[in-house]
């Protein structure tokens, strides 16, 4: 039997049953197709791509294009999961109509359920248009990997007073102009647990502590994909790097010593049709 989509208003009702969110990043048709058939909740196609599957040092080259391209592939693999498209930079800052414009992409192109984008309350304009149009927005708030340059690097943000009542602030400002849900990426748990008491949408941490609605995890983080590093908020459940080398390297010692293919592996024809060869 064919599974209830996941909607907006069944993501509310969790937060207001006090039942976890569940949300991970995807970026393809297979790592879509796994996490819908797991039982995910909600993916997100995050420009995170551009680290863990284009090999770009940030995200802040990732293009709408390479965005949209992604979210299609993802979209074909997933039955039930409400599927976020992420704004890549620059797709949003320039204009509230060019940040319309480019969501608007992202629901039509890519058939994303909404899409989410990074900032504070500078952001509450663009996410007013956005929804304004008719595109559901998701806040994301903390550590802001886009502008992470201008946060002096990736940091825990409001640690002090000042900055908690900024973010807290922004939370408010984003729920206000219309974001459904926020995500809060590297702030002291206290912090997280103050948003999401304060704020009537759901909230999604991630390394924000565990009294946010719902939690979120990059694919390749989750499974030990990605290797160049290893933030402290993540729970790594398997290590497939290892595994996926070494299942490489024994078809590499197949190949050459001749165990593969074997006669399990090859197509046989009749001796009288091979002779009319």
């Amino acid at each position: 039997m064919e599974q209830k989509k996941v909607t907006i208003a069944d993501l509310q009702a969790r937060k207001a049953a006090g039942q976890k969110i569940t949300m991970v990043t995807a970026y393809d048709y297979p790592s879509g197709a796994l996490a819908d058939q797991a039982g995910i909740d909600t993916i997100l196609v995050g420009d995170s791509l551009g680290m863990v599957m284009l090999g770009y040092d940030s995200t802040v080259p990732v293009t709408m294009d390479e965005m949209i391209h992604h979210c299609k592939a993802v979209r074909r693999g997933v039955k039930r999961a409400f599927i976020l498209g992420d704004m890549p930079f620059l797709s949003y800052q320039v204009s509230e109509e060019k940040a319309v414009e480019n969501a608007g992409r992202f629901i039509k192109e890519a058939g994303c359920e909404a899409v989410k984008l990074e900032g504070g309350s500078e952001m509450a304009g663009v996410i007013r248009a956005i929804v304004t149009a008719g595109i559901p927005v998701c806040g994301h708030i903390g550590l802001t990997p886009q502008t992470a340059t201008k946060l002096s690097g990736f940091k825990v943000q409001g640690k002090d007073a000042e900055g908690a009542r900024e973010l807290v602030q922004a939370a408010k400002d984003m729920e206000a102009a219309g974001a459904f849900m926020l995500v809060m990426e590297c702030v002291p748990d206290v912090l997280g647990a103050r948003i999401t008491r304060e704020l009537r949408i759901p909230t999604i941490g991630i390394g924000a502590g565990p009294d946010c609605d719902g939690q979120v995890l990059v694919y390749h983080d989750v499974l030990g994909l990605f290797e160049r590093f290893t933030p402290k908020f993540v729970k790594q459940y398997v290590n497939l790097a290892p595994q996926i080398r070494e299942a490489l390297a024994q078809y590499k010692q197949d190949v050459e010593s001749g165990a593969f293919p074997g006669p399990e592996h090859v197509f046989s024809m009749s001796a009288e049709e091979a002779d009319k060869i």
